[in-house]
């Protein structure tokens, strides 16, 4: 037995020879399992971020052969996605949120509220349903007896369908106006009456409009459930996201307006101050139109006055407002004056070119929007 300070004992040639060997094997062990991993990891399949996003249940966006029943969908329930409606009958529905496109298939007696929609709404053969729908695009085919409080962005149409009213979207809740955005929509591109019937029949007209004192509650009720309570709702015309107009309501005087705001932080605000302001003073809103204008545009509708008002072009679409009824346009350029004094408005300069200026705006809005 060695001491404690006795010197290591060197190991045999052949066995350092040995030593050796098994260190290099186990080195290239080592290299050989590392690249085993490194190609484990190589053959893992690629992670993206839509791999990481929630499975859509098509359930969630779907209420069908509902009966007697009151179902809906909150504000960021349904954010953009596409709904079905279909077979139901004697419900009350409301989807206060926006979405991409909804289709309602085979109604009856039903109420239904549909908030912005993206693209289109499509009713098939649906019967006695009274709707408040805001969209870009409207349809019905084989339907009878609806009626629909409507905001369309172009102009709604009927086929194969009898016995439809329509009435002007009159809705207000604290989430609206966001949902619109959201949407694409504007609250002043709304071609509510401006119906076109793809399958009309001689002498008859399958089609009207509700009674210009209409109650929109009266047509679609507030819903009873409590978890639908929680949407803080208003019906009052006055509150409404959307400016309550004529549309093709006969005039009450042969006098009107054309009031046009230019792009700016204040445009939505200022316009409809001033149509709470008009209408305040008894005058009527015949139409909106919210429109991008070129300079050629600017010179066809504001002609002598286009100098000053073309530069104002390039920051961003223009709001239109027709008023109407005696005295609109002495009404509104006294309103405008007080009102927004520091704001540049086009507004009539007389009841003689009044007309052709409503005439020229919204002939080439018509044209712009493609209807």
């Amino acid at each position: 037995m060695g001491c404690f300070f006795s010197r290591r004992r060197k190991p045999a040639q052949g066995g350092q020879q040995q030593q050796q060997q098994q260190q290099q094997a186990a080195a290239a062990a080592t290299a050989g399992a590392g690249q085993d991993a490194a190609a484990g990891e190589e053959k893992a399949p690629p992670q993206y971020s839509w791999d990481q996003r929630a499975k859509i249940d098509p359930k969630d966006y779907t209420f069908s052969g509902l009966k007697d029943e009151t179902v809906g969908r909150l504000p960021g329930k349904v954010a953009g996605q596409q709904f079905v409606i279909q077979d139901c009958e004697n419900c009350s529905i409301y989807i206060f949120d926006h979405s991409a496109m909804i289709t309602i298939d085979d109604c009856v007696n039903c109420q239904i509220f549909l908030g912005p929609i993206k693209g289109s709404v499509f009713f098939r053969g649906c019967k006695d349903c009274k709707c408040i729908v805001a969209c870009q695009q409207f349809r019905t085919r084989d339907c009878r007896k609806l009626e629909v409080f409507l905001c369309c962005a172009t102009q709604p149409i009927i086929e194969s369908s009898t016995g439809m009213k329509f009435g002007c979207f009159q809705y207000y809740y604290p989430e609206l106006a966001l949902q619109f955005k959201d949407a694409g929509l504007s609250i002043f591109n709304n071609t509510w009456s401006n119906i076109h019937d793809f399958t009309p029949v001689s002498g008859e007209n399958n089609w009207g409009l509700l009674p210009e004192n209409a109650v929109v509650q009266d047509y679609v009720p507030l819903p009873s459930s409590e978890e639908l309570k929680a949407v803080r709702i208003s019906t009052d015309a006055m509150r409404s996201i959307i400016p309550i107009t004529r549309g093709q309501r006969q005039k009450s005087s042969d006098e009107s307006c054309l009031a046009v705001f230019f792009a700016g932080d204040y445009t939505t605000a200022n316009a409809r101050k001033l149509i709470d302001e008009m209408t305040g003073k008894g005058f009527q809103l015949v139409q909106t139109k919210e429109v991008s204008m070129k300079a050629e545009d600017g010179h066809r509708v504001f002609q002598q006055c286009a100098a000053e008002f073309i530069p104002l072009l390039e920051k961003g679409p223009v709001v239109a407002l027709e008023f109407n009824g005696d005295g609109a346009v002495e009404g509104c350029r006294s309103t405008v004056n007080d009102v927004f004094s520091g704001t540049k408005v086009f507004v009539s300069e007389s009841k003689a070119s009044a007309s052709q200026d409503v005439d020229n705006f919204y002939n080439f809005a018509d044209m712009q929007m493609g209807m």
